[in-house]
């Protein structure tokens, strides 16, 4: 919703602020498609050009997150801890059951208890293999922080994909608004012989192809990539509580220590207060009881 108050909120300014000042929006109206269509498809273009087709998919899919936010919401790291707590509790009483819950993940009892988190691969993956290490001895808890953070670095980095090539596509537009300016220019001098009055208006044309450039970059595509980059930053956090509760793990802390330490890192506005996850943790004990 904040994404559409945005936009709303560009156009108004601007073009408000341009009718209040006396401007008329005709010759605006009446260039804007031809401009567009030229700067509009040559950004396209370059931006086909610059990627493959994965990455024009992984883009157009992320430019959602403008407007969705981010994936993951409070009550997600409440029941990320909750389901952390039953893997490490189930490990220490009996690690061959632990087995089927890591190996066949959409099976187990206890990960169909989480089906937002059971729908990410990634997650899924970093707790079952991190897991499934440490039940074949390779338990060296620097060691595995260290394989992790490079894991959930790469994850990272191939996210913020969609990031880059937006914000290298509002990098180009302005220029790309010149060269359909210059295009304007270089039709009004095929008519230089014609009364002021009409020169004024291909000129005025031509400029247009240089204010929907910046308008376009630095009013959408640019906070576009900066908010797509946002939002993968903050859901970034979700695969680092993952990390510091594993690890907390490995150094054989107490399970409730291991998932408090979790929940201490967890940034502070999804964080769910001691009392909320104790009541959480109880009601997991209880249902397994």
């Amino acid at each position: 919703m904040i994404g559409f108050i945005g936009i709303a909120m560009v156009f108004i300014m601007v073009f408000g602020g341009y009718m209040a000042a006396g401007g008329h929006l005709d010759i605006i109206l009446k260039s804007a498609p031809f401009e567009f269509t030229m700067i509009g498809g040559a950004a396209a273009g370059a931006f086909v050009i610059s990627n493959d087709v994965a990455g024009i998919k992984h883009t157009l899919k992320d430019v959602g997150k403008v407007f969705k936010g981010p994936r993951w919401k409070p009550s997600d790291y409440k029941d990320l801890l909750c389901l952390l707590f039953e893997l490490i509790r189930q490990a220490r009483q009996n690690a061959v059951a632990l087995e089927e819950h890591i190996e066949t993940p959409a099976d187990s009892a206890i990960f169909s208890k989480y089906p937002r988190i059971l729908a990410d691969k990634e997650a899924i993956d970093l707790i079952c293999d991190t897991l499934r290490s440490a039940s074949m001895n390779y338990d060296d808890p620097h060691q595995v922080e260290e394989v992790l953070e490079k894991r959930i670095e790469a994850n990272h980095e191939h996210a913020q994909h969609s990031s880059h090539a937006l914000q290298a596509m509002a990098d180009g537009l302005p220029a790309l608004g010149i060269v359909a300016a210059v295009l304007g220019v270089i039709k009004t001098m095929g008519s230089i012989d014609q009364p002021p009055e009409i020169l004024g208006k291909l000129i005025g044309g031509a400029l247009v192809g240089t204010f929907l450039g910046v308008f376009v970059a630095y009013g959408f595509v640019g906070p576009f990539a900066a908010k797509v980059k946002t939002v993968i930053d903050e859901d970034g956090h979700f695969y680092q509580l993952i990390r510091e509760v594993l690890v907390a793990n490995l150094h054989n802390h107490s399970t409730n220590i291991c998932i408090e330490v979790g929940r201490q890192n967890t940034p502070s506005h999804v964080r769910p207060s001691f009392s909320e996850l104790e009541e959480a943790l109880k009601e997991v004990k209880k249902n397994a009881a």
